[in-house]
């Protein structure tokens, strides 16, 4: 199912959440919110599962007007981030709750809901835990539960609120690689919540980037890293360093630039390359990992971060207080001033 947010906006008081928003989620896509707290992701997404209502604008479900459904017809399922399962039920019982609470004439047998849900546990590869209750699971285990119980009604479109935020980095990382796995062989329309830049980078089709209830970008992972469409994109998608330049042009005979440049993108040398080369002095070295990463100060007071490989580190016989050049290699976003 696709899902089109039309001129979308919602007002708490004084607060506008979300300001005139329009998006197209193409049916089995797998799609990120993402910005810091306050840009309006999650209500956005509540909106959709209808959670909450829109003040203006409207939502397409496969280009069906959404305003008049209630949550439970919009066949949706809903993920939170802090899991929202029933202390008092097992596995088993909070997987089949919402196929026990569907209306008698459509309410599956109970022998279709154990088929129902042991498939469910399967596909989240948890079958042995069915007896045990959320307090006798890790976090890991909790969030696939309530994933499973999302999908025990078959929905259409699964929606998911910050879903591994409040589990420890490794546990994060383990399971936003498996949700990227599950996603490609459920195949089902799905929108995730995240402040997370590297989650969404690595498991979403495509990103939303979001900022004081508007969109500023959206675009695969690749675009909206290397091609960001404004400085908010790209500070908030990772390190950046500020180089000021002036360049030629043919019209103006010189003006200056502001250059972005990621810290992998900074080339280091004992001598000065071009013009666009700065003098600096490393603060900080941490060679550990599979690249080196650095802090450099230049003597006007500027601070940059830099990245290189392994083997450029070792073969500059780099150590902390040495005096090299900076030179970006590549140019992630500039602005000119006339």
């Amino acid at each position: 199912m696709s899902i089109e947010v039309k001129n979308l906006t919602k007002i708490f008081g004084n607060f506008k959440a979300i300001d005139n928003i329009n998006l197209k989620v193409e049916t089995g896509e797998l799609v990120a919110l993402l910005g810091p707290s306050g840009s309006g992701k999650t209500t956005l997404l509540r909106i959709i599962a209808g959670l909450e209502t829109a003040d203006e604008g409207n939502i397409l479900f496969s280009g069906e007007d959404a305003r008049e459904r209630k949550t439970k017809d919009r066949n949706v399922g809903f993920v939170f981030q802090h899991y929202a399962l029933f202390r008092h039920m097992t596995v088993f019982d909070n997987i089949a709750f919402g196929l026990r609470v569907k209306p008698k004439k459509i309410r599956p047998s109970e022998d279709h809901i154990g088929r129902r849900v042991r498939e469910l546990l399967k596909l989240v590869q948890l079958e042995w835990v069915e007896k045990r209750y959320p307090w006798q699971l890790s976090g890991g285990q909790r969030q696939r539960i309530a994933l499973a119980r999302a999908l025990a009604v078959e929905p259409k479109v699964l929606l998911l609120d910050e879903p591994f935020g409040s589990l420890d980095a490794q546990v994060r990382k383990e399971l936003r690689q498996w949700l990227r796995r599950f996603h490609d062989d459920l195949h089902i329309t799905s929108l995730f919540v995240t402040h997370d830049q590297e989650e969404a980078l690595e498991v979403a089709d495509k990103i939303v980037v979001m900022n004081s209830g508007k969109i500023e970008q959206i675009g695969t992972p690749e675009e909206v890293y290397h091609k960001p469409a404004s400085v908010f994109v790209l500070n908030f998608l990772g390190n950046v360093n500020l180089f000021h330049s002036r360049t030629e042009a043919a019209t103006i005979s010189s003006k200056a630039a502001k250059l972005y440049v990621r810290p992998h993108q900074l080339g280091v040398s004992r001598l000065p390359v071009d013009g666009n080369s700065v003098k600096v002095v490393l603060t900080f070295i941490n060679p550990a990992g599979s690249s080196v990463k650095m802090d450099a100060k230049s003597s006007d007071g500027n601070v940059f971060q830099v990245e290189i490989s392994q083997e450029e580190y070792k073969a500059l016989k780099l150590i902390k207080n040495d005096e090299v050049f900076l030179t970006p290699k590549n140019i992630t976003y500039s602005e000119y001033e006339i």
